[in-house]
């Protein structure tokens, strides 16, 4: 029954962001991707049902009913009363309120867990996990999937992304929280200003620098209230984007961690290592970022 998962980060290479709507939900399209880094989630037998956290940020976190993890592991078993009793253990390697999805991923690498170990998968199978997944949250669903997909709606709308290749980035967090809701509430003060209308999608996007040239005509329409609230953003963007080996630099979900892409894995390490160098209190990670395939003709 011993078994772990990752959490993979969640980026979103853009994010447009529509007003408020009558139903308090803020309408948006985001292409979305995974990192290879991520928090790890461990499964194991024991006498009694049990959760705990360690890892770098696991003292910033309780244990408690709220935590997403406990969530998605109570709505699994909700269905499948009588399980033998096991420990989840969240290694949790992500800053929190980093607008990398750790929550949802903890969540959704939960749901898998549970339901391999457990044998689940005839008893509602992919679509059982998707109806638990979604009623966790909205990217919870996303990141149960796991791939690059273009969110819409509430980000509960999900799209095959369009195809691009893995692409090498660095992560940099200033390890300053961003909590999502505060920067929607800034946003909105602001007049709301982004639209969630989806952009012209290209017809291939080949190599990394045709991402970086398609981005850039794309936004993050939560970075300036980000940075209002939580000015170390624009200090790491401000580096970010100085660096040669740079080819975009943006602010992923509501902050503070931002991405920047390279040109190939060599470039990424020189982008890493100056930037942790140079900014030892900042939180620093190479990684590559899931592509997506074309699909068949």
């Amino acid at each position: 029954m011993d078994a772990q998962r990752g959490a993979p980060a969640k980026v979103n290479l853009f994010l447009h962001v529509g007003p408020l709507g009558a139903d308090g939900y803020h309408p948006l399209c985001s292409l979305v991707t995974f990192a290879d880094v991520g928090d790890v989630l461990r499964l194991r037998q024991a006498p009694a049902m049990g959760f705990e956290i360690e890892g770098p940020f696991g003292a910033e976190l309780e244990p408690g009913a709220e935590n997403l993890v406990v969530r998605a592991r109570d709505a699994a078993l909700a269905g499948h009363p009588g399980p033998p009793p096991f420990q989840l253990v969240l290694d949790k390697r992500l800053p929190i309120a980093a607008g990398l999805g750790g929550g949802s991923a903890d969540a959704a690498a939960t749901l898998r867990l549970i339901g391999e170990a457990l044998g689940w998968r005839a008893g509602g199978g992919e679509a059982g996990l998707m109806r638990i997944a979604a009623g966790l949250g909205a990217d919870v669903p996303m990141c149960l999937a796991g791939r690059p997909t273009v969110a819409e709606g509430r980000g509960d709308i999900l799209w095959p992304a369009p195809a691009f290749p893995e692409l090498d980035a660095v992560l940099v967090n200033p390890l300053r929280p961003s909590p999502t809701g505060a920067v929607y509430r800034a946003y909105d003060v602001a007049g709301a200003p982004g639209r969630s209308a989806a952009p012209d999608w290209p017809a291939s996007l080949a190599t990394a620098r045709a991402v970086a040239g398609f981005l850039a005509d794309c936004r993050n329409d939560l970075e300036a209230p980000a940075i209002a609230l939580q000015p170390a953003i624009a200090e790491v963007l401000t580096a970010l984007r100085a660096a040669p080996e740079t080819l975009i630099a943006r602010m992923s979900g509501s902050g503070a961690t931002c991405f920047a892409l390279c040109v190939d894995p060599a470039a990424a390490r020189r982008l890493g290592s100056n930037i942790a160098a140079a900014h030892p209190g900042w939180w620093v990670q190479r990684c590559r970022l899931a592509g997506c395939e074309p699909g068949p003709d």
